[in-house]
């Protein structure tokens, strides 16, 4: 149980206890039953039906000596005080309860997504040709509210490709988005010829499945013989970290649509290639990673922490990065934070 749950739990008792104290400090001259209410409506924020019925009654109990002490027993003033317990106490009980069916619900929807998302994002190799491959997959932790990142790395004649992107929205709707995208990009992958014409086909497969201005943001790459290819959608640049220690982001040339929004009809650029040698590596993220914040509101430095991108095993390197974004929001993340790292392997 975490600090918050413990001290919801035990609030309602604090404000039944400083009632008494405040009451029997001030003496029999002033009355503060009416506060004993607090306690079965602070009950009902972290507790269930019948925990809020029990305090209801134990603070209904404390009011009758009180009101002894008090010299109000058998006045039409305590018949009121008693009668704002019970009724608080009941008004509090039917909240309890309709608050925990509300929390079931979306507890069971966010299982229903997040089994989803399970059967979407399959686990991804942990070698595609000569390429050492690590994931990290952190889910928000806010009610229901399932991201839709997406991520697929499959090998094909034209070499590995590689697939990562975030959906516009939250939940269900966003989880079906991103079933076409990835559908149509394990289709295209191993039919297109060319990275672009892969684009075009996943254009095609949302154009006609979404509506409206919904879209998908998205780095499509293929790695080639000492190089890789990017075409970028309108998403966060990935992050290249060089042999040789240096590390800087792999802007693209054009500027993109993202995927989605093809029917306004933007041409999209060509691929842009970038030298990957041995010992390179390149990080893809979404944009739950860099707009992580710390509680002065600042954004996660990713440039800053590529160095912990460092290591013998890069899924080890991937998970410290992992922790090290955790540290700085000091709790869960807000948003689904995906990052995929590829390092080619020298020799």
């Amino acid at each position: 149980m975490s600090s918050s749950q413990s001290v919801l739990r035990a609030l309602p008792f604090i404000a039944i206890s400083l009632v008494v104290v405040v009451d029997l400090i001030s003496g029999p001259g002033l009355g503060f039953l009416p506060l004993l209410t607090l306690g079965p409506t602070f009950a009902s924020v972290a507790g269930g039906v019948r925990r809020t019925a029990l305090v209801g009654a134990l603070a209904l109990a404390i009011c009758l000596p009180l009101s002894v002490y008090d010299g109000l027993f058998g006045r039409p003033q305590n018949n009121l005080t008693i009668a704002a317990i019970v009724g608080v106490t009941a008004a509090s009980m039917l909240a309890s309860r309709l608050r925990n069916r509300r929390e079931r619900e979306l507890a069971n929807v966010r299982l229903v997504a997040e089994a989803a998302q399970r059967v979407l994002l399959r686990p991804v190799p942990r070698r595609a040709g000569d390429l050492r491959v690590a994931l990290s997959y952190t889910s928000a932790a806010a009610e229901a509210q399932i991201g839709g990142d997406l991520y697929e790395v499959v090998t094909t004649p034209e070499g590995v490709r590689i697939l990562i992107g975030d959906v516009q929205g939250k939940g269900l709707e966003a989880v079906e988005t991103a079933a076409w995208v990835l559908g149509a990009f394990r289709e295209a992958a191993y039919d297109e010829p060319e990275l672009s014409g892969v684009a075009e086909r996943v254009e095609a497969s949302l154009g006609r499945h979404l509506s409206g201005e919904k879209f998908v943001t998205a780095i499509l790459a293929e790695v080639h013989e000492g190089e890789i290819s990017l075409l970028n959608c309108g998403h966060p640049a990935p992050l290249v970290l060089r042999a040789d220690g240096t590390a800087c982001f792999a802007e693209p040339q054009e500027e993109a649509l993202p995927l989605g929004l093809g029917a306004l009809g933007s041409p999209r650029p060509k691929p842009h290639r970038l030298p990957f040698g041995d010992g390179d590596q390149i990080l893809f993220y979404t944009d739950g990673v860099i707009e992580a914040r710390d509680r002065a509101g600042r954004f996660y430095p990713l440039a800053e922490r590529a160095h912990l991108a460092w290591g013998d095993d890069p899924q080890a390197a991937l998970d410290d990065l992992r922790a090290d974004l955790l540290r700085h929001v000091g709790g869960p993340v807000p948003d689904d934070a995906a990052m995929l790292l590829l390092r080619r392997h020298p020799g």
